[in-house]
């Protein structure tokens, strides 16, 4: 660990206060002083023996918090977390959506994993080669990931985790008996007290395990899931996050009872994932807005994470992707491939997937299908060389055939492995006027970046960087210092992180040096790197200069070190519980 100084930088401080230039000390892991530049001190025995760092020109903000991550496997082969760690990220909280990878049961190793690979799009040759699957209880694979990883990293236990320990096979499709119940309250009890943040669960149709089943969560009682709640609210510097159908359709009446009732339950907040605005829904904006409004009115503090950039999706013919969701889809793309190119190249079976996405039932995914605008990534066949980067609209007008069958006939040409980049449906002016009018409420958390999950089709780790370069140098809808509050404090906050979010003395020196002439991400790419040559996406960072996380630089100049000082934040001992009154109230 170095101590050291970095002067002359813009400070800003994670408060939403203006930034100011300035120097901050490090000494053993923690910030020693911030002053402003002419300020006594300089030069005094308050900076002795510390390295200097030149900071002018740049700015340096508390490192940022990602609060919906799904890293909890890939940092058993990569403790680097990335590539969040590129853009920033020093604090991730994983465990999310019902999924965790513990406790796990003597024999439930190939169930999660076929689970994690389906539900989560973890290849499953990396979760099969990349990881030892040899621990149980929660508190042993903690254990596993202590002075191990580059970021301090919290995770919530999976609802899923602690049906199938104690279920078993019977944990998919039934409710449990009151003596199961019983033994799921103990096992999460006794995951808090080793260090779990709490309890994510869900109840959302997109959520199928590795046998096309719904996962285990989504057969469990009100019940039970107040039960559970219940134990949350037992311990100290704990939290709850949820997924249900009403975040993606909108919610009923019956779900936010539902959530305030969890959140009343435990006493502390709960999140769920993730908030998408488009000006063409209106109705919905209202509807997911308001879900907040009417828990906080009743006691309650239910946050939205919402996503501040547009995280572009690739889909695909070939492997699971969002198009899987469109009415009548999932029939045809689960087929063997040779059955599947056969049944694409029937007019009939065109006509019902084209009127299936068309139909009312495709409901959010309707956004996924607009199939003129999609947008043709890799190619693999000479029949579409040149092809790549073009709309299938010009495409389809230069060969006077309609869109959804000319985009049919490019993948057929190459065997279903083209990818495929839609153009996203929500980039106009008055859909980023309702984020800004979101970001503003009281009720809502920037974040969502699934980091760590889909790593085939989607990369929403540097929404942090992204974010930041639109602040500054894009549509400028948020003052800097509010992003930045945004992205540290607020989420730090959220979860009752002790001494982290903030640029001030005596916190944990979590730091991000930057260059606000070039912050931001660089292109999305392939890149094949995970266990079993498995490919995920990939982005690197521009413009920044440092990432330190307690004090020791784990990012130097857009690339990663081999340091390892991140810290497993356990609750109660790196959390406190904030009550809610003293986080809620909301504007509009």
């Amino acid at each position: 660990m170095t101590d050291f100084v970095i002067r002359d930088a813009t400070i800003i401080d994670g408060t939403g206060a203006p930034g100011f230039v300035g120097d901050v000390g490090v000494r053993d892991g923690r910030i020693a002083f911030v002053r402003a530049s002419g300020d006594a001190g300089a030069g005094t025995g308050d900076d002795a023996g510390l390295e200097t760092i030149d900071g002018s020109g740049l700015v340096l903000t508390p490192g940022f918090v990602d609060p919906h991550t799904h890293y909890d496997a890939q940092l058993a082969w990569d403790p680097t977390a990335s590539p969040s760690n590129l853009h920033g990220v020093t604090t991730i909280i994983g465990g999310n959506c019902g999924f965790s990878i513990a406790p796990l049961g003597p024999n439930d190793a190939d169930y999660v994993r076929r689970m994690m690979s389906v539900v989560e799009g973890m290849p499953l040759e990396a979760l099969e080669e990349g990881i030892d699957w040899s621990w149980q209880s929660f508190g042993e694979w903690l254990e596993r990931l202590d002075g191990r990883t580059a970021v301090n990293a919290g995770f919530l236990v999976g609802h899923c985790a602690l049906r199938r320990t104690v279920m078993g096979d019977r944990a998919v499709g039934n409710e449990a008996t009151d003596d199961e119940v019983d033994s799921m309250s103990k096992l999460l009890r006794d995951s808090i007290e080793s260090g779990a943040l709490g309890l994510s669960s869900s109840r959302s149709f997109t959520h199928s395990d590795g046998d096309g089943h719904p996962v285990p969560s989504r057969a469990a009682s009100e019940d039970e899931l107040l039960a559970l709640c219940d134990v949350t609210g037992e311990h100290e510097g704990t939290t709850l996050e949820f997924i249900t159908d009403g975040c993606l359709h909108g919610f009923a009446d019956a779900e936010v009872e539902l959530m305030t009732r969890m959140s009343l339950r435990a006493g502390r907040p709960l999140n769920w994932n993730v908030f998408t605005i488009d000006s063409k829904e209106p109705d919905r904006f209202a509807n997911q807005l308001g879900a907040q409004e009417k828990a906080a009115e009743q006691g309650a503090e239910v946050v939205a994470l919402t996503m501040p950039t547009l995280v572009g999706l690739t889909m695909s013919f070939l492997t699971y992707s969002p198009i899987h969701q469109l009415p009548g889809w999932r029939e045809v793309l689960s087929l063997p491939l040779p059955e599947r190119m056969a049944a694409l190249r029937k007019p009939d079976v065109r006509a019902r997937l084209l009127a299936g996405s068309r139909s009312p039932d495709a409901g959010v995914f309707a956004r996924v299908a607009d199939f003129p605008n999609f947008r043709i990534g890799e190619t693999c066949s000479e029949a579409n060389a040149g092809l790549s980067g073009r709309l299938v609209k010009e495409i389809a007008a230069e060969r006077g055939a309609e869109d959804f069958d000319t985009l049919i006939d490019i993948v057929l040409e190459d065997e279903l492995r083209t990818v495929l980049w839609p153009d996203p449906p929500d980039d106009d002016a008055a859909s980023w006027e309702l984020r800004r009018r979101a970001w503003e409420n009281g009720h809502t958390l920037l974040g969502g970046s699934d980091a760590g999950a889909h790593l085939d089709r989607m990369c929403g780790a540097p929404y942090t960087t992204d974010f930041l370069a639109d602040c500054l140098r894009g549509r400028k809808l948020w003052p800097v210092e509010k992003a930045v509050e945004a992205l540290t404090d607020r989420p730090a906050r959220l979860f009752g992180l002790r001494d982290r979010g903030r640029i001030a003395e005596g916190y944990h020196a979590d730091l991000v040096l930057f260059d606000p002439t070039e912050i931001g991400s660089g292109m999305i790419h392939e890149r094949r790197d995970l266990p079993g040559d498995s490919a995920r996406l990939f982005a690197e960072s521009t413009g920044i200069r440092r990432v330190f996380v307690n004090g020791d630089a784990i990012v130097v100049d857009g690339q990663a070190t081999d340091a390892c000082p991140g810290r497993i934040l356990r609750s109660g001992t790196d959390t406190e519980t904030v009550p809610i009154p003293a986080r809620g109230g909301a504007s509009s």
